[in-house]
């Protein structure tokens, strides 16, 4: 079995046995979580419903810290946006998620997937420049340094591969698969898992707010 074959078959499939059920796994554990009685109403009849609106309404921060985050939000929606666009929209991408499931759509461009490819790379180098500058704010961990290193190998060996930069193209493409399915693996068990989290945290906050009577 070469490389690329076992990139493409026990290495790739293996990883999203491990990113599915972690996720699951994960997820349960949090919704069978106990929780205490409520036994204070909330101060707005529709609190509980309002709590809910913080999971969309907190995706940009208040006023009165746009100017202070603008730098690190603005930087930080290029990362997410372009990543999700590379990982959705190019055309070898679209081809796997069709093996997988069926389901297929237009790709993008080869010039606008490899654009934002860039985009997602350099930004990620962005924020994380930004976190070494600021060492006192942001109190970055080793674990932090190892999944900026996870995350950008896939965007880091995707790019190469297209451009035909290094190693011959089927072992460049065999090294973007496996650092694909490192991060797969990875993904549950790591800080990544903030793209479910958030919207738990957000919903918990939205409710205790409600019950204070803050405006949501």
């Amino acid at each position: 079995m070469s490389l690329l074959e076992f990139a493409r078959g026990p290495a790739i499939h293996a990883s999203l046995i491990l990113l599915v059920g972690g996720i699951l796994l994960r997820l349960l554990g949090v919704l069978l979580l106990t929780r205490g009685a409520d036994l204070s109403r909330p101060r707005d009849a529709f609190g509980n419903f309002k709590g809910y609106r913080t999971v969309f309404s907190r995706a940009w921060p208040s006023d009165e810290f746009t100017t202070a985050t603008r730098y690190q939000t603005a930087v930080a929606y290029a990362f997410h946006l372009a990543t999700l666009a590379v990982v959705i929209g190019i055309v070898p991408h679209i081809e796997f998620i069709t093996s997988l499931t069926g389901l297929s759509w237009p790709g993008l461009p080869n010039w606008i997937g490899v654009a934002l490819g860039t985009i997602a790379l350099a930004s990620l180098i962005a924020l994380i420049l930004r976190r070494l500058g600021k060492p006192a704010v942001y109190n970055s961990t080793v674990e932090d340094f190892i999944t900026w290193v996870i995350v950008a190998l896939p965007l880091i060996t995707g790019l190469m591969a297209f451009a035909h930069v290094g190693p011959r193209y089927e072992t460049m493409l065999a090294l973007h698969i496996l650092s694909a399915a490192l991060l797969f693996a990875y993904f549950p068990f790591s800080k990544l898992m903030h793209a479910f989290w958030f919207i738990f945290s957000r919903a918990q906050s939205g409710l205790a707010y409600a019950h204070k009577g803050v405006r949501i």
